[in-house]
């Protein structure tokens, strides 16, 4: 069930297309998306669109100074895992990853975009960047939300250098242009990820980054390689859920997964305990997420009738994803970061964008730093197929990523709910230790009364995530978005 009868719904109901349907972090992405597809693109152009409108509008969140992690299902069971992130500096390492140029790792958004484009769409690239670089370079309206983010990152950004952007003294709804940024994207339009890793602006970035005491060179900025693999798979529930390989942390969902596969019928006043224990103890071995299928053999320990107290993940809330799905059965789950509010704060202005502090991810032993290494990542699109179809979710929230993916997986699979519901449905999230519940939870008294120390958060909160969602149902193109955050759905 996906909600047959919208007007009588307070969730947003999911929409169905004819030639494809799109969920994505703005709702101007989404409308760029389907122009996309109606000059003749697919799922993969529109996701490039989507993401390359995202960066300019939501720099804050994502951008080509980010990353960015792709699953692509061509077919049935035809899934590949693109990770398009980047590696720390390979001459060396410092001795602590500080709050300036030490964060920095190489950008690997371009990187997947072209490997996007150029394995799977149907337009060139400049094609589906044009939309975006129309919008840096001829204005656009200025988020509140962005206002708001820049007042509270602004000693870091005036630190980064970003003085010279537009957004440092932008009010709310204002038109802003970004000549920089447009001449940045039109640069990759033109010459593609080469451009990019190759040409002055690799110099620009560099630069950048060793005026801030970093240590990354031209020389690793032009090493960069896009990894184009398969996912991690798991049976769960008669389905196939597929997730990113290392270094995505989309194995601690795989984990999950297999360890409610193993406990069997749940009751259904415990699947939402059941799913915080079994998160708890996934994160244990977040610092091994590269042994990737070898994690799947774990069995995860849990008390149906108590709360373990062993303790969540940590708390981040950024990133921003577009899912995608089309006609011809390409179904696309994507995010892309720049890892905390604005990255790094380092920004180039001769790109008008700001670099990510993804080496933030980098903890202990087997994942400290070391040189030219790819830190477990955060990012954790995920992909389900059915019998009867084939579903794309992901969602920002950094650590909270695997927790809202299970959420919904468990509300719509377990739980008989249908789609739009299970993501209007209130949330928890295990974070430091204690149990983030929005208000309204109907398990909220049943998980206090199991040991779990649970805090209530407004329902709305974004550190609930912010879900995008696309799919096909018995063929039919449909994309439900969530109403936390900025994210809009749109069918073609």
């Amino acid at each position: 069930m996906l909600l047959p009868d919208p007007f009588s719904s307070k969730p947003r109901p999911a929409v169905f297309g004819i030639r494809a349907a799109i969920s994505a972090a703005h709702p101007l992405a989404t409308a760029v998306a389907q122009g996309v597809i109606e000059r003749g693109g697919n799922a993969a152009d529109a996701v490039v669109a989507a993401q390359a409108v995202v960066s300019v509008l939501v720099p804050e969140a994502g951008g080509i100074g980010g990353d960015g992690f792709f699953l692509v299902r061509s077919g049935p069971g035809q899934v590949t895992a693109i990770n398009a992130a980047g590696a720390s500096p390979r001459a060396g390492t410092p001795d602590a990853v500080r709050d300036d140029g030490t964060s920095v790792n190489v950008p690997g958004l371009v990187g997947g975009w072209a490997a996007l484009a150029g394995r799977f769409g149907r337009l060139p690239l400049a094609e589906s960047l044009a939309p975006a670089i129309r919008i840096a370079r001829d204005g656009m309206r200025v988020r509140p939300r962005l206002v708001a983010t820049v007042a509270q990152q602004r000693e870091r950004l005036v630190r980064g250098g970003a003085e010279a952007s537009v957004f440092l003294t932008a009010k709310p709804h204002a038109l802003v242009r970004q000549p920089a940024l447009a001449a940045a994207l039109a640069g990759i339009a033109d010459g593609g990820a080469d451009w990019f890793y190759g040409g002055p602006l690799a110099d620009a970035v560099a630069g950048a980054v060793a005026d801030r005491g970093g240590l990354m060179t031209v020389g690793d900025i032009a090493s960069h390689k896009t990894v184009v693999t398969v996912p991690l798979s798991v049976r769960w529930a008669g389905r196939t859920v597929h997730v990113q390989p290392p270094m995505s942390q989309g194995v601690l969902l795989a984990m999950a997964l297999n360890g409610l596969e193993r406990l069997g019928a749940v009751p259904p006043d415990r699947v939402d305990h059941a799913a915080v224990e079994l998160t708890e103890a996934a994160f244990a071995y977040r610092d091994r997420c590269g042994e990737g299928a070898a994690l799947l053999e774990v069995d995860l320990p849990v008390d149906l009738d108590r709360a373990s107290g062993r303790g969540g993940p940590r708390g981040y809330l950024h990133t921003a994803g577009v899912a995608v799905a089309d006609a011809d059965g390409l179904v696309i789950s994507s995010l892309f970061s720049v890892f905390d509010n604005f990255g790094s704060a380092i920004y180039v202005p001769e790109g008008g964008f700001v670099l990510n502090n993804r080496a933030g991810g980098f903890t202990q032993a087997p994942n400290a730093i070391e040189p030219g290494k790819l830190p477990v990542h955060t990012l954790a699109p995920m992909l389900m197929e059915a019998d009867d179809g084939v579903l794309a979710l992901a969602t920002p929230g950094a650590d909270g990523q695997v927790q809202t993916l299970l959420q919904i997986l468990c509300a719509t699979v377990l739980q008989g709910l249908d789609l739009p519901a299970a993501v209007d449905r209130p949330r928890w999230r295990s974070e430091n230790g204690k149990l983030l519940v929005e208000a309204g939870h109907p398990a909220a008294e049943a998980l206090g009364a199991l040991g779990h120390q649970v805090v209530e958060m407004p329902y709305g909160d974004i550190r609930g995530g912010g879900v995008v969602a696309a799919g096909l149902q018995d063929g039919a193109p449909y994309a439900v978005s969530d109403f936390r955050r900025e994210n809009w759905s749109g069918a073609i």
